[in-house]
Parts: structure tokens; sequence; C-alpha cells
């Protein structure tokens, strides 16, 4: 009997679609370079409603390929491609997958949106397929693939470390008066290895905003906006004058305050009522930018709990 005769094919249907959510960095603290190259990271990560869809389908040849709304993506080297070839030569598997992603998650903009992918594909061929991998085997050939990938396993509100690896997953309590959270992508990419590469020893941090933004949200005590912290935010506002414009268009249209999410060049600014996020969505959309009115949401079907 094949490996892949497990579940077989007549017993599971033939194709799946499923959601890819993006995520923002409530606070980034770069603590320093290890000595693998990559730095040690402390951040609190946070899924939101803005989200990718895949469309998984079974074929009869022994082969992945794969298709996008952004034709540059529809290649072998595509995060979902690999994520399923990793399983399929894991379990030693023949059926073959067709994957067509439709992309509204902005390409290398800070929000993860390929790990994203990578995560949602390593879950929908588990669950769909009927896989015998645990938790911890896809956490595995998670981290083999990417830095940010082990946290859109599980998704919601959690502390991540090392790498970005270490997942501590943290109670779904949020401030009311983040409800809601307005994105703008400048119209530019940025690398996150360069932005990295470029940090000073200045931009480092000890961890404490990110710790002390873990205890305010656990504890259902005040996170002011000025409690927020990106280590990478200086750097990449110096560096990219399209994002330091856009983050005083922000302001300017009525965002009280701004942050870079994760290496960027992605803003966002949180809101306690609609009808102001939506007045700065529109304003800054009216400029020409892109912006998106979003939330912040568990993917395991449980609720926020807003305090």
């Amino acid at each position: 009997m094949r490996r892949d005769d497990h579940a077989c094919p007549e017993a599971i249907e033939k194709v799946r679609f499923v959601r890819s959510y993006a995520k923002i960095n409530l606070t980034l603290d770069v603590l320093g370079k290890r000595p693998d190259g990559y730095h040690e990271l402390a951040t609190i990560m946070q899924t939101i409603d803005l989200y990718d869809t895949l469309c998984f389908s079974i074929i009869d040849e022994n082969r992945v390929s794969m298709v996008c709304n952004r034709p540059e993506l529809s290649n072998e080297q595509n995060l979902v491609v690999r994520a399923a070839q990793v399983i399929r030569q894991k379990l030693n598997l023949t059926r073959g997958l067709a994957i067509e992603l439709n992309k509204r998650i902005p390409v290398a903009a800070g929000l993860g949106g390929g790990s994203s992918n990578a995560a949602a594909t390593l879950l929908a061929l588990q669950q769909w397929w009927q896989l015998p991998l645990s938790l911890h085997d896809l956490w595995e050939i998670a981290t083999s693939l990417g830095s940010d990938i082990p946290f859109f396993l599980t998704g919601g509100l959690a502390l991540c470390e090392g790498r970005g690896e270490k997942i501590t997953p943290l109670a779904p309590h949020w401030p009311t008066s983040m409800r809601w959270l307005v994105l703008l992508k400048p119209a530019i990419g940025v690398s996150t290895a360069t932005v990295f590469r470029q940090l000073t020893a200045s931009d480092y941090s000890n961890g404490s905003w990110s710790r002390a933004a873990e205890a305010a949200l656990q504890t259902r005590s005040t996170l002011r906006p000025t409690d927020l912290y990106n280590s990478l935010e200086r750097g990449v506002l110096a560096q990219y004058p399209e994002v330091a414009q856009a983050r005083a268009d922000m302001l300017q249209a009525g965002a009280s305050y701004v942050r870079l999410s994760g290496s960027g060049p992605t803003l966002f600014s949180t809101f306690a009522d609609l009808p102001a996020a939506a007045w700065v969505q529109h304003q800054l959309q009216h400029q020409g930018y892109e912006a998106y009115l979003t939330r912040p949401i568990t993917t395991a079907n449980t609720e926020i709990s807003y305090f």
C-alpha cells in the first residue's frame, strides 16, 4: 500500500478552498544579532481580517503546480509550492496538486502574506488529506521554510521570540480603543534582509517593549500608542522617504499615531470606532494610497475579548 493510500482519493473532496490571513506586529524588539546570522527577536503578532484565498485541487499527475493572480508569484519558488512539496516528500506522497492563489495581501509589505500562505498550505493538506502529522511536525516544517511561518499555524495573538519561530499564544484580549485598524501600503517594496543589515546598535532593545505590551494585554491594562515600538521603524523611515511621507500623510489624515508593521513598508494605526477609521482610509485612498480597513481576529473560531 502506498503511503498516500491512508486517505484514499475517493474518500476526500477533490477541491478545497482556504483563507490565509495577514498579520501586524504590534511590537517588534530586535535584541541583537545571532551567531547563525539571524537576529534575536521579541515581537507581538496579531492576525487581521485581510486575507488571500487558496484553492487546492487534486490532479492525476505526480506534481505540484500553482497559478496566482499576481503572475510574478506563479513559480516553484513560491512558499506555497515549497510547503506542499516538503509534505509530499516527507510522506512519500504521489498525489498531485494544483494550487490557485488569489492574492489580496500586499506583497513584500511586512504583513506576512507569503508566510501565511505557506502555513495555510501545511494545515490544509494535513487536514484535507488526513495526514499523520502532528502540530509539532508542522512546526518543524514551517521553521525550515521561514521564520514567520510557525506563527501562522495558530495565528491569533502571540508573543514570538528567537527568529520568530518560538511561539507563545496569548489570550485573545484586545483594547476597545484598537478595535479597527487602518493599513497603508506605500507603493514601494522593502527588502527585509536589507532593513536588518542596516540596523545600528542604537536600534537594538532588550525586549522590554514587547514584554510590557504582553503584560498589558493579558492583564487588560491600559495600552497606549506610545507603548508600541518597532526597532526597525527608525531605519526604514530614514532609508525610504516614501514611507516617511506616507506616515506624515496618515497623521495629517487624522490618525493619532502611526506604527510600522514588521520590516514594512506597511504602516498601521488603530481606532476605537468605525467612522473615524473609515474617514482616514477614505482620505488616504483619495490621495492615491493603497489603504485597508480591517480588524484583529483569531483563526480558531473564538471571539476576541475586548476591554
